[in-house]
């Protein structure tokens, strides 16, 4: 297998290649393993060497043999260290997989590199001091979003078809905007989160992977969801393989599409035309398609951010060893300030919160069976927009800054509802434009049948970035 040939090929097409006989596993990781060192002297997104061997993984599982890569946020994998993107942490070291992991395991992934991120993985930017900025492959002088940065800049080059990612606040929906790839959060309680924790982030954190297709998505779904062993709830069951949805007639939906941001943001013109395209697409294919939007109180969800970034800190305040501020970047160090004076009486208020904006997105999906937005509220920004290492930054300010860039997502890992990022836009110097899909809670199924005919009436298959392994 030659690595053009490679890099062309999704996991479901890999996977096909493998059992078929037509090529070894053996072959497919040797030619990952070439694609990973040139794609990552382009885009810089490995936060440590290659391993050598894989992770050990299923040699009979659903996607036994597909290259694969984890993200730099951890616990993840037994044994491999985690950093959060941070100069601070000298490398910690779990001593098990998490649920998650020990499931892409069972399903044969090829774990072979560990992804960048943004210190504390709480930017929209992956442009660490400690590895310096992920370039976007199509264009290296762009970000590539965050925190799941390193895995979309890969994935997206062409280095691998699928890599796992986490979504706090759009974290894996707005790298797969601005790297042009699919990027489903799913609904709160499908994919498991022990054994450490029961509750990421205070329920508004998920952890998933980017795709370049559809199917992928829902094979790999298929694979990792259900709920772990004493976990604090899960999702509803799903009412079949979500493999058999792609491609599944959805009936007629009832889609409300909105290009507004609750906090106020400017969205840029071509990307909310993006999303109102969209919109026109589903009305000619026969939904009932109405402009409404949930109505939300953005001091809500600002209260809702600041105490997941707290409870993003907490862990490293409580152990051992502390962090060394010298070494951590000037948001970080703000942020630990924060969560050394939040109290109790700050987290209840924060609850409450949560609370008031949960009710509010599910009573407006009563009424809808589909929302439709834009991922981002602008085009992939240059190296240097976000400034994650300025001390001028409070909490609040930083996190008001990424989401004037970033106001669409947040909302949906504080309410719960799953919502899937697709690459449907194309702006006119040729970057791509994500537009968010947000169905009722536990309605995955749904998200994949529209998403599927999306991909066949806006394909992005042969929109392929300026930096792409699979030119021959």
């Amino acid at each position: 297998m030659q690595l053009h040939e490679y890099a062309r090929y999704d996991a479901v097409g890999l996977r096909d290649l493998i059992r078929a006989g037509e090529v070894t596993a053996g072959e497919v990781e040797s030619v990952a393993r070439q694609a990973l060192s040139a794609a990552n002297a382009e885009v810089n997104g490995l936060a440590l060497p290659v391993f050598s061997p894989a992770l050990d993984h299923s040699d009979d599982g659903p996607f036994t043999g597909v290259p694969f890569l984890i993200k730099d946020h951890g616990p993840v994998a037994e044994g491999v260290p985690f950093f959060l993107g941070s100069r601070s942490l000298p490398g910690i070291v779990p001593p098990r997989d998490s649920d998650l992991m020990a499931r892409f395991r069972a399903a044969g992934l090829a774990t072979l590199g560990l992804t960048t991120v943004p210190e504390m993985v709480i930017s929209f930017s992956t442009e660490s001091v400690k590895h310096g900025p992920t370039r976007n492959p199509w264009d290296l002088e762009r970000g590539v979003g965050g925190s799941s940065g390193g895995a979309a800049a890969l994935v997206a080059a062409g280095a691998v078809p699928v890599a796992h990612a986490g979504d706090g606040a759009g974290s894996i929906r707005i790298p797969a905007s601005c790297c042009g790839l699919v990027g489903l959060k799913p609904s709160r309680g499908r994919v498991p989160c022990g054994p450490d924790l029961g509750e990421p982030m205070l329920g508004m954190a998920y952890e998933f992977a980017l795709t370049r297709t559809v199917r992928d998505a829902a094979h790999l779904l298929d694979a990792v969801q259900g709920p772990g062993v004493g976990d604090k709830y899960t999702a509803p069951p799903p009412g079949g393989r979500y493999a058999n949805d792609v491609g599944a007639d959805p009936g007629s939906l009832r889609v409300a599409v909105t290009t507004k941001a609750w906090s106020g943001a400017v969205v840029d013109g071509e990307v909310a035309a993006a999303a109102v395209q969209v919109g026109r697409v589903l009305e000619e294919t026969g939904h009932t398609v109405t402009e409404a939007s949930p109505v939300l109180d953005w001091d809500a969800v600002m209260q809702s951010m600041v105490a997941e970034a707290v409870a993003i800190a907490s862990p490293l305040l409580m152990a051992p060893r502390q962090p060394d501020p010298a070494r951590l970047e000037a948001v970080s160090r703000r942020l630990l300030q924060v969560a050394r004076e939040y109290s109790a009486l700050d987290m209840m208020a924060a609850f409450g919160a949560q609370n008031r904006v949960t009710r509010s997105v599910g009573a407006f999906f009563t009424e809808y069976d589909l929302l439709i937005t834009p991922t981002l509220g602008r085009l992939p920004a240059p190296h240097g927009t976000l400034r994650y290492d300025d001390p001028g930054h409070t909490l609040t300010s930083w996190l008001q800054s990424i989401f004037e860039y970033g106001p669409f997502a947040m909302v949906f890992n504080i309410s719960g509802q799953p919502a899937i990022s697709l690459p449907l836009g194309h702006s006119d110097s040729g970057l791509p434009i994500g537009v968010q899909i947000v169905a009722r809670y536990g309605r995955e199924d749904v998200l994949f049948r529209i998403a599927a005919q999306l991909e066949q009436a806006m394909p992005w298959k042969d929109r392929t970035p300026g930096f792409f392994l699979g030119r021959h």
